[in-house]
């Protein structure tokens, strides 16, 4: 079994964009932060981006709207931001409080500067496998990952545990497409998918992302599959100082063993969707310093 290093592989990448930035000359990139609120986890993922593009050479703009903010405020901050031409990049760091609808909030950003690729428009480009577009960030990691650990794709069955709209689905998109990473025979599972232990069974390469602390059992999975793990769960733990321990929706001592290539949680796709969301400003400002 080999442990598929997602901070080395970020680093790499990093490292990448950081030479690149430092070649260009005058303005540098830029990229918006909008945080609605003061959720913890957000408040960390935040800080952690703002750090990791300061590192890089990009400018991070922080803007701090309160919980209990309008619809209008909000959209008229992010259209304010549409406008600048000095920000090449918007991230709207999720979640938002309840009453701001998710998807209409990340359709209004621009699909210029959408560096998180949520929006309707990056999303279709996807489909139509355009590589104009920006791919959410969590699936280009997975993407990354995959194909700097040399895992091959072509021909192989790929399934995807999950279906959300920033994990399960584009990581599918990809998987699919005509090129490599991808050219696999991808299914997807979720919720109501039946005899799903059948199905997993069947992976020579299984995504989770499910976001259910060690779904995955050593017995849904086959000898030599490449596993990578998105889930990030908080699990009870009193010998931690903070009272918890992070874990995948893999059950890790149990499916590493069968496993060629796995993940682990931490430190397997969370830094990669850091790297990307950098990687994604860098081209923002290179296709607007191109228009």
């Amino acid at each position: 079994m080999k442990l598929i290093d997602g901070n080395a592989i970020a680093e790499s990448i990093i490292e990448e964009l950081t030479a690149e930035v430092s070649q260009i000359q005058g303005k540098k990139p830029v990229v918006a932060f909008i945080r609605v609120g003061d959720d913890p986890a957000s408040v960390s993922y935040v800080r952690k981006k703002e750090r990791t593009a300061e590192r890089i050479g990009i400018e991070s703009r922080l803007y701090l709207l309160p919980d209990n903010v309008s619809k209008e405020a909000l959209f008229a901050q992010i259209d304010s931001l549409n406008a600048d031409p000095e920000i090449n990049g918007i991230l709207i760091q999720a979640p938002l409080p309840k009453h701001i609808d998710e998807t209409e909030t990340f359709n209004r950003v621009l699909p210029g500067k959408d560096v998180d690729g949520f929006n309707t428009l990056n999303i279709g480009k996807l489909c139509q496998e355009d590589d104009s577009g920006f791919v959410a960030c969590t699936p280009a990691g997975i993407v990354e990952l995959i194909e700097r650990s040399q895992i091959k794709t072509e021909g192989k069955h790929v399934v995807v545990l999950g279906r959300s709209q920033i994990v399960g689905k584009p990581a599918a998109l990809l998987m699919m497409r005509k090129a490599l990473p991808g050219n696999a025979t991808v299914t997807v599972c979720h919720s109501r998918t039946q005899d799903l232990a059948k199905i997993t069974r069947q992976a020579d390469i299984l995504i989770a992302a499910i976001g259910r602390a060690n779904f995955v059992t050593g017995d849904m999975v086959q000898e030599g599959v490449a596993v990578i793990d998105v889930g990030i769960n908080r699990v009870e733990d009193s010998s931690k100082k903070r009272g918890y321990r992070l874990v995948g929706d893999v059950e890790f001592q149990a499916v590493a063993p069968k496993a060629s290539q796995i993940t682990p949680v931490p430190g397997g796709v969370g830094p990669m969707t850091v790297a990307m969301l950098m990687h994604n400003t860098l081209r923002a400002f290179k296709a607007s310093q191109a228009g």
